[in-house]
Order: structure tokens, then sequence, then C-alpha cells
């Protein structure tokens, strides 16, 4: 009798529980083959209310969720399938037959990894702080800021790419030096990347803590991949002429093995812009061998070596004579162009993953990672002889017109210009433009009885060199506690040695280079004083020789809570990071303080995130988002001046950063619409930068020259960036779609920084000082560059049921801002420095005139692509085209000023000439491009 009850209560119990959920059922197949797919991802939008489909594209899913729900079915290379459904607690709903659309059948290039011309850049800027260049959200607003507003160097929500975090199977892919990915190390691979998974802003991510831009994870697990070979060959006229790329997935096969190989090509014996020759290769491979149920491991390990020639930014002297398209980096060399400035990456990644499925709701993936390799820049060095620069100041015909001339004593209200030899020097620089690689080569030789014979190098060319050695190993932990509530946690431990030095590439056709800095004499010309007047040849280290070491350990914990109208979640981070810089040389001008190891610099950091979801209706609904943490500042700007000695820059603290965010959802089948408003302080950054500078010391200080090739060093530097956005994507008809995206912005510098300058030339006396403190520069309110701070987009698109689609949208960005000199924004900038005097001219109006932070003119792009696909006996072919900028207009996209002229007088002097020899630099945007795209499916 009791047994009887026991049962009776089992069964009432189960019959209450099954009465209280709805059962969904149905299968997944694809399109064109109609076979069924497996392990596609089948879940309720805004729940934890997740399955996965069997072999037989079957699923299951039981919802506790009252009313009505979207139900997301998602699946690598497929479009998503979002499907409105309606739970009647007791019942099985069968939802048939579910059919996803190759995502190749649009052709839309997701996960396209567009580098742009500064890409590859002396300071690893510009673009390379663009979070969407590996963007494939199917988010409208995303998918604009990464395809249509990337071109002109849009930055999401004015932040730079350290500020997200980019993950490869749970692996933390910054950088320690720069704290950003390095871009170059993920070109050509774009079919093996687009498995990808996006947490934006401070939203909670199940992999790690994350940045206050948001996190990006790549997936390269190969049993993730849907079986079958893909061929794809591009066309362009931006970075590269031809790319080709092939991909084949095994799948799993019976014995738990898996694998995935690419390897692909992209070159270009030109760019878009003069001179920018490009070549890179790119080999990938994901192995995956399942033991049981649950362990599994996965090695990735991928190459892809680049070559590029960059693109110099030219004053509008230099642009109004030779074009937008002029690059002064570049000349011919036995009829061929050759590029003095290219960039070279090497560094192989491998990867080992151990994915362990303790139980049903927990999950433990654990990676060890190995990256080596080299990134090299090169340009000339050259002793005792005149600069090889075809736009060196002093061929320029501003150095005659100008009103500014050094020799000319001081400034007496009006010189007159020299118009005969600027038209001279005008007519001479337009016949001579370019690097003459002849003339380098004839100077490096001498006459002798048999004619000319190589002889001391007075030009060389060489690289910057860093050569990276990275040691990780990462553990993250994902479980279901309760059914409301999971745990996601985490540790990462990296080590860096960064071997950074000067390599001599080429003698041009000289015998041998001097290791000397020629400016100074005795002992402080010495690079090396344990190796005194060197003759260096090709593939000899010379001029700095130093390592970085360093090393951190991030660990972060984190709960979400799920309810049927709230979710929430808090999260907890901790890091510790020490640095350290080893020199190798003994320098000439830092004897003391340049050999050996620095003193080690220790950073503890915490960090504090949270959020809340409010479901409104299953098709609607808020979240808010917040994060205050610290962080270490990078590597880069730890250190004053690392090529020539050990110092750590001066009061270098923590990075304090609050971030807050609202947000509108509203998600049916026919409409998308996101609304957010952000607010983001980041506090104590640090940034060291390196110019030569005429008349900023002063002579009371017992220097007397006052022309220098300095490091600045900003401290205690804020910024805040505030604004909207909003993503609109409205369904038409079943065949035409628009979109509508727009970023407002307002990100400007919230504080007066410190500013130091470091000229190395003053240790030639004696007891003398080298670092001097300019006190504070004046940039509160100032505009933060490198961004339009607005920008507007909108887009109609037509999609035929034969296979054939087209699409146009109109760009309009604004309000981007050039880099302002921090030095001139400082009181010194008014102080005569032949006496330490006000100058008498200088008035607070012409100073605000001068001082005037530049505007860039608005920017108009319309981008008008298009494609078609066919199958062809079960193999599919798609083909994409797109034209961006049709208009071909010409823009700014970014530029600095340049500090040289860093007092009052020299930059009033240049400035009222008209023609600048000092004027700011500028980079200019792509005019009318081209990208046309076919892809196989075999």
């Amino acid at each position: 009798m009791v047994k009887k009850y026991a049962l009776f209560f089992v069964l009432l119990s189960f019959s209450f529980a099954f009465a209280q959920e709805t059962v969904f059922r149905g299968i997944v197949v694809d399109a064109k083959t109609q076979n069924p797919l497996e392990n596609v991802v089948v879940s309720i939008q805004n729940s934890s209310i997740t399955k996965l489909t069997s072999k037989r594209g079957k699923f299951e899913l039981s919802s506790p969720i009252e009313g009505e729900q979207l139900l997301l079915i998602h699946s690598q290379d497929c479009k998503d399938l979002l499907l409105k459904i309606h739970s009647n607690f007791g019942q099985i709903i069968y939802l048939g037959v579910l059919q996803l659309e190759d995502i190749y059948s649009d052709e839309v290039p997701a996960a396209l990894i567009t580098l742009l011309e500064s890409d590859l850049s002396d300071d690893n800027s510009s673009s390379e702080m663009t979070s969407g260049l590996l963007q494939s959200s199917k988010d409208a607003f995303m998918q604009a800021s990464a395809f249509n507003w990337g071109q002109a160097r849009f930055r999401i929500r004015g932040l730079d790419s350290e500020n997200g975090t980019m993950m490869l199977n749970g692996m933390t892919m910054n950088k320690i030096y720069d704290g950003r990915p390095q871009w170059n190390n993920w070109g050509g691979l774009n079919n093996v990347l687009r498995n990808q998974e996006f947490s934006v802003g401070t939203a909670a991510s199940n992999y790690t803590f994350g940045g206050v831009l948001g996190t990006q994870q790549i997936f390269t697990r190969a049993s993730l991949y849907r079986k079958g070979a893909q061929l794809t060959f591009s066309g362009s006229n931006t970075t590269y002429s031809l790319r080709g790329i092939g991909t084949y997935a095994s799948g799993m096969d019976i014995d738990g093995w898996a694998y995935v190989v690419s390897a692909g090509k992209r070159w270009a014996d030109e760019g878009y812009f003069e001179g920018t020759n490009f070549n890179a290769d790119s080999f990938f491979i994901s192995v995956e061998k399942k033991f049981n149920n649950k362990h599994s491991l996965n090695f990735t390990g991928f190459y892809t070596p680049n070559s590029r020639g960059k693109n110099s930014p030219n004053t509008n002297e230099v642009t109004s004579l030779m074009g937008e398209k002029y690059n002064s980096y570049w000349g011919f060399q036995n009829n061929k162009k050759r590029n003095a400035r290219v960039k070279n990456v090497e560094e192989p990644l491998f990867m080992l993953n151990h994915y362990f499925k303790i139980d049903e709701k927990t999950n433990l993936n654990s990676s060890v990672m190995y990256q080596f390799g080299k990134v090299g820049n090169s340009n000339i060095d050259y002793q005792n002889g005149d600069s090889p620069d075809p736009v060196y100041y002093r061929k320029m015909p501003s150095y005659f017109s100008s009103l500014y001339a050094k020799d000319k004593g001081e400034f007496s209200g009006a010189f007159t210009p020299d118009y005969e030899n600027a038209e001279k020097s005008r007519l001479t620089f337009l016949a001579n433009s370019q690097i003459d690689w002849n003339a380098l080569y004839s100077a490096n030789q001498k006459a002798g009885e048999n004619g000319y014979e190589p002889a001391k190098s007075h030009y060389v060319l060489y690289e910057d060199r860093t050569d990276d050695k990275t040691f990780a190993v990462n553990s993250n932990l994902n479980t279901q506690l309760t059914p409301n509530i999971s745990f996601d946690g985490g540790v990462t431990y990296q080590n860096l040695k960064s071997h950074n030095f000067q390599y001599l590439l080429d003698l041009l056709g000289g015998k041998y280079f001097e290791d000397i800095d020629p400016f100074y004499k005795g002992d402080l010309s010495q690079s090396d004083l344990q190796n005194p007047n060197r003759q260096v040849v090709k593939g000899d280290i010379y001029g700095y020789n130093y390592n970085f070491l360093a090393n951190t350990i991030n660990a972060f914990a984190q709960f979400k809570f799920s309810y049927n109208k709230t979710e929430f979640y808090l999260a907890q981070s901790y890091s510790v990071s020490n640095y350290q810089r080893e020199g190798l040389y003994q320098n000439g001008i830092y004897p003391t303080t340049s050999l050996g190891k620095s003193e080690k610099i220790n950073f503890e950091n915490f960090g504090f995130k949270g959020g809340f979801t409010y479901k409104i209706s299953g098709k609607q609904w808020l979240f808010f988002n917040g994060a205050h943490l610290t962080r270490a500042p990078s590597l880069r700007n730890t250190f004053s001046n690392s090529r020539l000695n050990n110092n750590i820059v001066d009061g270098i603290e923590s990075e304090n950063i609050t971030s807050a965010e609202a947000n509108y959802v509203y998600r049916a089948p026919n409409l998308k619409l996101r609304l957010t408003a952000f607010y983001t302080l980041i506090k104590n950054t640090s940034k060291t930068s390196f110019f030569y500078a005429e008349g900023i010391f002063d002579n009371g200080a017992g220097y007397d020259t006052t022309d220098a090739f300095v490091s600045q060093t900003l401290t205690q530097l804020d910024k805040k960036n505030t604004g909207a956005e909003l993503s609109f994507e409205y369904q038409i008809s079943s065949t035409f779609k628009t979109t509508l995206s727009a970023a407002y912005g307002n990100y400007i510098y919230n504080s007066n920084p410190n500013v130091s300058i470091t000229n190395d030339a003053n240790a030639a006396k004696d007891g003398a000082q080298t670092t001097f403190d300019f006190g504070k520069a004046y940039l509160k309110n100032y505009k933060q560059a490198g961004t339009p701070q607005n920008a507007l987009s909108l887009g109609l698109e037509y999609r035929d049921p034969k296979y054939w689609w087209i699409g146009a949208n109109i760009n309009y960005l604004t309000d981007n801002y050039i880099d302002v000199s921090p030095i001139s924004r400082t009181s010194q900038f008014y102080i005569n420095p032949a006496n330490g005097f006000p100058f008498p001219e200088a008035t607070s109006e012409r100073g605000n005139e001068l001082l005037q932070q530049e505007k860039f003119d608005p920017i108009t792009l319309l981008n008008i692509n298009g494609g078609k696909s066919w199958r062809v006996h079960k193999k599919y072919i798609g083909l994409f085209a797109s034209v961006n900028n049709a208009l071909g207009l010409v823009y700014k996209t970014g530029g600095f000023e340049q500090a040289r002229n860093a007092n009052f007088r020299a930059l009033n002097q240049d400035v009222s000439s008209g023609t600048p020899s000092f004027g700011p630099k500028y980079y200019y945007g792509y005019g009318r491009t081209y990208f046309l795209n076919l892809t196989i499916g075999l």
C-alpha cells in the first residue's frame, strides 16, 4: 500500500511539473540539401533554456515561461532563425521541419578582417583600435560600425580596442605590451573565424570579466565546423588586389576525430595608396579527439605571415602638390617601387584545449597557449648625410615662402618670403618626389683606383624589431547551480618575454655601419659601452637592445540569476601584473641606468560589474549594466624611454574606469530595435610619445640649445565618453528590408594631465637635468581624436526569392577632430626659451586661434552591394560584390599636430606665412573602392 501511494505521488508530481511547462519539438535541416543539422543551438531568447539538435537534427526543449516568446535557432555558417512561439503549459507543440539558410547565400562578408592603411603604423594605432574588425553580429548598428563606418575609422563608443577583450577558445588574446589584439595575426582566416560570440559593453560574458567595450569570443573547436570544403576567391583595390582561401572540415567521425584545415594568400603589388605593396599567407589547423562524452582535446595552430608597405601622413602642402594618394615612403629601384617603411609580422600560435563535461550542468574548459615570432617595422637610418625623406622640410617650397626661418633671428613683425627659391624648390620636389634609392647607394661608395667600391655606409635600412614569446594557461568553469542560478569563473596566467632591438636589414651597397649616435661625441655616442665603436653588417643588432619581462594573473567570478520576468548578474575580477625591463646594452648616455634589470613594478587591480534585465514581454525588454574597475597601465606606457634606460614613468599608477549603460530592446520577426545610452570615464591614463621639438627649453635651466629629439610623457590623463546608439531593422515585406543606425557621442579629455619632457641630449653636460616638468597641459574639454563622434546610416535591401539580392546605404559621419599636441597647451608655450620671459607679442586671443582644435569636414559615403547564389550539382556557388564610397569622396580620416613648433613665436610665424612648414599631417580615406568575392561550397 505504501509503495502504491509513493508511486501515486511520484506520478502526481511529474504530472504537476509537466503541467507547468510547454514542450517544443522540431527538426532542423539545411535549406538547400534538406540534410539534418547536428549541434544546432536552439534557445529561448533572454533565458538560459538551451538545447542542441541530435544527429538527426531533432530537438526537444521544455519551457517554464508563460506567454509569447522568441525561439532562436543558431548554427555556424547559417543565418539565425527567429520564431515567435506561445506556451501552453502541459502541451507538446510540434514546430515541424525548420530550415536554416546558408550564410553564404548572402555573401555579406561577415567576420571580414579589413586592415586599413594605418593598421601597420609605427604606433599600432588608428583602425587597430576599432573593435568591429572581426565583427559578425547581426545587430544593424554593429554591421554599420564594422562595414560602413569602419572605412572612416569609426570607433564604437569612441573607445580603443584595449577596452575590449578578444578571446580564442577562452584565452585572452590582447597583448600585454599595449593591451590591444595584434590584428595582423588574424588576416586570411575569415572562413575559420565565423563561429563567434559577443557581449557588448559591460554585459555578462561566460568566459571572462571583460572590458567596458565588450568581449569577443572566437571558437575553433573542430567538431563545431560543418563538414565540407569551401573555396573563396576575392578581388579588391584596397589593401590587397587578389585573395584565395581554401578550407576543409571533416566533421566528427565514428572514432571521435575531427579536423579543419585552411590556407590562403593575399597579395598586391600596390594597394589603393602609392607604393603600398602587400603579401600575406595564412595557414590554419584544428584537430579534435573526443575520448568519450566527458573528455575532448582540441589542438589549434595558425601561422599568418604578412608584409605590408606603409602609407605616409602628409601636410596640406604636400597633398596640394601631389594628391591624397601620395606616399613619401617609396622610390624606384631598378624600375620597381621599393617602400622603405614595411611592417613584417610572423607570429605563429599553438593552443591546446581540454573540454571536460563534468556533468549535465557543469563544464570545465582549460587551455595552454604558446605564441612566438617577430614584428618588424623598417625605416632608413643615416649618419653624416642629408635626410633621405623627400618631404623633409628644407626640401619643400614652404621652407622659403614661410615667415619662419630659424637663421633670421628674432621675430620683427614681417619677413619677405623668398618666392624665387620657393618656386625652384617646388619644381625640384615635383621632379624628385620619391626616395632616391640610387643616390643612397652612391653615397655608400667611395672613389678608388678602380672606380666605385663598397665603403662605410651613410645610409642603411633597418627594422625596429619585437620578438615576443608568450606562454599562457587558463581554465574556465561554467555550471548551473540551480534552475535559476548559474556560475562562471576562471583564472589566466600569462608570461611574456619581449626582445626589442634595432636590426640591420640592408647596408645599401656599403661595407659596414657604425654603431654610434653621430649627434654625440666620445662615450656618449656609444650604443653599448661594453662593445664600443662596433662596425655592424647585415643581420646585426645595433642601436638599442633590451627585454621586457612581464607576468600577469587574472581571475574572475560571476553569478547569473534568471527568473520569468527578470535576470541579473554580479561579477568580480582580480589581477596582478608585474613588469620589468632588462637592458642588454650599456648605453653611453645612461651608463648607470641602462644595463641589467630595472626595478620590478607591480600592479594589483580589482573590478566589479553587474547588470539587470527586465522582460516587459517576450518581444521587448530593458537591461542595465555598470562596471567599476582598475587596470594596470600597458607595458608600453610604463617606461619613459625603454630604448635607452630602465627609468619608470614618474607617478605611474593603475587606470580607474567607470562605465554604465541603459538599453531598450524590441525584437519581433519583422522589427528589431535597440536604443542604448552609455557613459564611460577612464582616469589616470598615461601616454609616452617621441618627437623633434624646437624652442621649448629655458636657457636658465642650464641648457644651451633649444632643439632636441625628446620623449613626452603624459600622466593623470582622464577621458570621458558619453553618447547614445540606435539600431533599427524593419522587414518591410518578404523581399524588402530597411535599416537605420545612428551613433551620437561626446568624447572629451576630462582633465589637465601632467606633462614631462625628457631630453637625452642634456646628459652630455655633467650633472645636467634630463627630465623637465612642464606642468599641466590644458586639454580639458578638448575632443578625443581618431574617430567620428556622430554617425548615421540608412540602408535599403531587396532580397529576391530566386536567391539574388542588392542593397545600398548612405552614411553620414561628422565631428572628427585632429589629435592635438599637449606640449603646446602648457604654460611653457608662451615662454621665450632664450630669456625665460613671456613673448611680448603673445596675446591670449592669438594663442586661442593658434591652439583651436581642428574639426574635419563631414563625410558622406554611399555604399552599394549585392549578390547571387546558385546550387549546381549539389555544390553551392555564391557571388558577392560591393562598391564603397561610390561617389568617390576625398576625405580626411585623422591627423595630428606636429609638435616641432612648441612655442608661441615659432608656431605663430609658421602659421602666419600661409604655407606652414610644420603644419598638421593627415591621413586620407579610400576613394571609390570595390570588392568581389566568389565562394564555392563543395
